[in-house]
């Protein structure tokens, strides 16, 4: 994939308010959407100083603790007049969360909390208007005050896992430097448009995606890549938006702005992929949806039992209260966001982006991965590594020669070839004429010299024999699954030029992890058997595919999958398409400037394949934490509603209302502290498989 592509971001806007717009709203969870961390905490510490008084006017309190608190006119009424206000203040968030739940037609756990500290209000209501009973003042101020500091606690774990996609849209300077008339002038950033030229200085942040067109410098990177290592750019190279010039200064053309930038995209790719559901979400929904049902059963079933069993009234409604309470899957929901909240900004910020939750999820179970060769296991530059020249030519004249000829073309070849040229100083003469000989080669007159530069099929096509040194020599390299590319002068064979791919250092520690975990890895490449199998041996690849036009990767996938193994396909991306579709897992490789790659699941920002390793590491400790929440979260349910609605009660024990709630809130903080054990998962290493 050429480095200068971009692809997806068509949103005209350019407003660097759109960005940070899209970071205030880009989370929405469930039934705390409409609510903020700083509404659940005041409303917590205003319900906690007002619990104080209602617990020390309390009847029960005063038997129990055997006190007598300071007496005067009206104290009686200070638990009702305190537990109203804590009842419509403190659990006003419940209330109206119950109200869209229901409107919704889908009861959850503001539905349940809402039914409880009803009851409990009515109920002491009931009593202080002159119904027999005991109230419930006290149990409904704790109650509402230990569940809004356990919403509150929540809330905070989620915009901690939310806090690192944040701060990329603080990554953007609030001014540029714009080159206008031979002179600069500082403006918006939003003010900003494609084709704009711009100056960063030292130290600077770069505000928009661009292309170098004068200066040189090292850059910081490691806000989109997670790579620390500076990367140097100069004429010609992309800079990307947040970036930030470490010593000279650079002068940018502006070529995406505001939305279109790699910056936004990857917030909204972030978005994207908190926001989908994975089979293990799914699976959640639907047993707190279940757990709903079985908690008013299991209330239905207390009020019941005690009933027949002769018991006060008072001390039913304490029961099926304290099972509404204790049974709120609070932390059943909780369990899966919490964890593909901190899961996908993990990935993010290590460069490592999942559009998706299910391609995240799945990747762990992935068994077989495939490498598209080119631009993945290898650099995808093809290197002259060695010159032949027949009796009567020079190495420097040849490469000279064909520097000219291939001045004008594009290929990987002409790139490889024009680059030695430049390393070695070479002065390149400007071609009369170029054509190209499609399979073939091209053609090109140079200083009244006629030169072709190809393959192969080039010697064939001209009717030309080989001298027996040079043939004897390219079969040689052939064997060695290096390319050769032959310069023909004036109808004479002038020699050769021994050209490789050279292979990444980092694909040698990815093959062998992947491997030492026992998944299978296979090479897919249009390269010549020779080729394929020469690197294969070099990276230790288990099985390879040579030949395979771009069309058929996908068939080989296929083939794969149909003999029982869960494959990932690692490609660019661009001529991988199909096959990243086909495959169980896409990985688009090296797509920094291309990240909406539409047929990958996963996309790697580095050209790095170690990166397939870290994310197949973070999809399985991520799963890990998920089902220990799950089995926490379904546990803890299990456990708690029948000692809520009094099962021990021949045995003495009976659980208090007020202890109801701190368990039920006691679990969900658990389950946030255990989700929050996975920002200490180190992606750093491949080789840290477990």
């Amino acid at each position: 994939m050429e480095k200068h592509e971009h692809h997806g971001y068509h949103d005209s806007s350019t407003n660097r308010k759109d960005i940070h717009a899209h970071r205030n709203n880009h989370h929405d969870h469930g039934h705390h959407s409409k609510h903020s961390t700083e509404e659940f905490r005041s409303r917590f510490f205003v319900s906690l100083l007002l619990t104080i008084p209602v617990l020390y006017y309390s009847h029960h309190i005063q038997l129990w603790l055997n006190f007598s608190p300071p007496h005067f006119p009206g104290d009686k009424y200070i638990p009702f007049l305190l537990g109203t206000f804590i009842y419509f203040y403190g659990g006003k968030v419940f209330l109206l969360g119950a109200w869209e739940e229901l409107k919704g037609r889908n009861p959850g756990m503001m539905t349940l909390i809402t039914m409880a500290i009803s009851v409990a209000f009515g109920y002491s209501l009931a009593v202080t208007m002159g119904m027999p009973g005991d109230e419930l003042y006290w149990e409904l101020a704790t109650l509402v005050t230990i569940m809004l500091l356990g919403h509150w606690l929540e809330l905070q774990a989620i915009q901690r896992a939310s806090g690192a996609l944040q701060e990329l849209a603080e990554l953007l300077p609030d001014k540029a430097t714009r080159i206008i008339n031979g002179g600069t002038e500082d403006v918006p950033v939003s003010a900003l448009a494609a084709d704009d030229k711009i100056l960063i200085r030292p130290g600077g942040q770069v505000p928009s995606d661009g292309i170098v067109i004068e200066g040189a410098s090292y850059v910081n990177e490691s806000m989109l890549t997670g790579e620390s290592t500076p990367v140097h750019k100069g004429q010609g190279d992309w800079v990307f938006a947040g970036t930030v010039i470490e010593d000279g200064s650079l002068r940018v053309r502006i070529e995406k702005a505001g939305k279109d930038t790699t910056l936004a995209g990857i917030m909204r790719l972030v978005e994207q992929a908190q926001a989908s559901r994975s089979h293990t979400q799914v699976l959640a929904d639907r047993a707190a949806f279940w757990l709903v049902l079985v908690a008013f059963v299991a209330a239905g079933m207390t009020a019941i039992a005690w009933s027949a069993a002769k018991a006060d009234s008072s001390f039913i409604l304490e029961r099926v209260v304290t099972v509404l309470i204790i049974s709120c899957p609070h932390a059943l929901g909780l369990a899966i966001p919490l964890v593909t909240a901190i899961s996908t900004t993990l990935s993010a910020k290590n460069g490592l982006l999942a559009k998706d939750r299910l391609a995240l999820e799945e990747a762990r179970l992935v068994n077989c991965v495939v490498f598209d060769k080119t631009g993945t296991l290898t650099k995808g530059e093809q290197t002259i590594v060695a010159i032949h020249t027949a009796e009567e030519s020079e190495g420097s004249e040849l490469l000279r020669l064909a520097a000219a000829a291939e001045a004008d073309s594009e290929h990987m070849i002409a790139s490889g070839i024009l680059k030695a040229a430049e390393e070695r100083e070479l002065t390149i003469p400007k071609a009369a004429s170029f054509s190209a000989l499609p399979g073939k080669g091209i053609e090109a007159n140079i200083e009244d010299k006629k030169v072709f530069v190809g393959g192969p099929n080039l010697i064939q096509h001209l009717g030309l024999s080989l001298p027996s040194t040079l043939k004897e020599q390219a079969s040689r390299y052939g064997v060695e699954g290096k390319s050769i590319v032959w310069v023909v002068v004036d109808g004479q064979v002038s020699g050769f030029f021994v050209m490789s791919d050279i292979i990444r250092d980092e694909s040698r520690e990815a093959v062998a992890a992947l491997k030492s975990r026992g998944i299978k890895v296979v090479m897919l490449t249009g390269d010549s058997k020779g080729v394929a199998e020469k690197i294969s041996v070099e990276l230790g690849i288990d099985s390879y595919y040579a030949e395979v036009l771009p069309e058929y990767k996908a068939d080989k996938i296929k083939r794969l999958r149909d003999e029982g193994y869960r494959v990932a396909m690692v490609g660019d991306g661009v001529n991988d398409a199909p096959a990243l579709a086909v495959a169980d897992v896409g990985f688009a490789i090296g797509a920094g400037t291309d990240i909406a790659v539409e047929s990958a699941g996963i996309i790697l920002m580095r050209n790095d394949p170690r990166d397939v390793v870290r994310l197949i590491n973070l999809s399985r400790a991520s799963y890990r934490k998920m089902k220990q929440n799950l089995a926490w979260a379904v546990g803890y349910n299990a456990l708690a509603i029948p000692l809520a609605a009094g099962v021990l009660a021949p045995a003495g024990f009976i659980l208090p209302m007020a202890a109801g709630a701190v368990v039920m809130s006691a679990s969900t903080i658990i389950v946030a502290l255990n989700a929050q054990l996975l920002w200490r998962f180190s992606l750093g290493k491949t080789n840290v498989l477990k």
